[in-house]
């Protein structure tokens, strides 16, 4: 009779885990002064979150354009593939921390007049307010980044402007920002004709990501794990080969993946398993 209770003990207890489920806050905020109002957010927190006082790695996952912080709540799934890679052992626990780029005006970087840094903001804003609102290992060793087309391109330059915060980074599907200087600064003019060239010059090498790979220094080509993914179908493909190439070229390590695919949800639902395996690895190297 012992044997059975413990046998039905032993059995409850691994289907309470299995039942166990992370949790999605989708509609949270924080106070902004570097853009003057307040920023939503959405964050998963894994199954043992509310059971267990440990720490945990973090991933900075980031939306495309014309989302906000719901998108990959809502249309990638986040939290019941997220569940189920660490159901499997696939991935380890983790935070996802997913902010809006949407609000204002759109997009993850700082833009070339100065007069709105987003990117300020999610380095000196968002990320120590996440960090220290919740059990986050706040160190490079455990902490990544990852996005979706705009998202995706915000995951290149943050992971290139800022190689000492990352262990790894995955674009998806991702802008590689502008393809030279001549397109950057038509653009830049047309939205600002007194725009200084030399403005226009450092907004350029600060976010053409092909720029920034051919300009990094040797000490540094390892320091974040780099895994590119694109659909062969995609409109971004052409950008993604380009910074594949410059990559080779330098001699940078990285992942790239061109799977069957387009632009959209179905694809970035299939990529973000891989995602959370490759960052998890990641965590594990150190």
């Amino acid at each position: 009779m012992k044997k059975i209770a413990l046998l039905i003990i032993s059995i409850s207890t691994s289907l309470v885990i299995l039942a166990q489920t992370g949790k999605v806050y989708d509609n949270l905020s924080l106070k902004s002064k570097l853009l003057n109002m307040d920023r939503k957010y959405a964050i998963y927190l894994p199954p043992d979150y509310e059971t267990s006082q440990r720490t945990y790695p973090v991933l900075y996952l980031l939306h495309g354009g014309g989302d906000d912080q719901t998108g990959w709540v809502q249309f990638g799934e986040v939290q019941y593939i997220t569940d189920k890679a660490i159901r499997e052992g696939t991935a380890t626990p983790m935070i996802i921390v997913m902010p809006d780029a949407n609000t204002g005006r759109r997009g993850y970087m700082n833009v070339a007049a100065n007069t709105w840094k987003y990117e300020d903001f999610f380095f000196q804003e968002l990320m120590p307010f996440v960090e220290k609102t919740y059990r986050i290992k706040a160190d490079k060793h455990y902490r990544a980044v990852s996005g979706l087309s705009m998202g995706g391109d915000g995951t290149f330059t943050y992971a290139l402007h800022h190689p000492e915060l990352f262990a790894a980074a995955c674009p998806l599907s991702a802008g590689t920002g502008p393809a030279s200087i001549d397109s950057t600064r038509a653009r830049l003019k047309r939205e600002n004709n007194n725009i200084a060239d030399t403005a226009i010059t450092a907004f350029y090498k600060r976010q053409s990501v092909v720029e920034l790979l051919n300009n990094m220094p040797d000490s540094l080509k390892k320091s974040v794990r780099l895994y590119i993914d694109c659909g062969d179908d995609d409109f971004l493909y052409e950008g993604n080969c380009l910074v594949h190439i410059a990559m080779r070229k330098k001699e940078i390590p990285h992942e790239f993946r061109i799977r069957d695919g387009a632009h959209n949800w179905t694809y970035w639902r299939a990529a973000l398993p891989e995602v959370l395996q490759f960052i998890s690895m990641s965590f594990h190297q150190f």
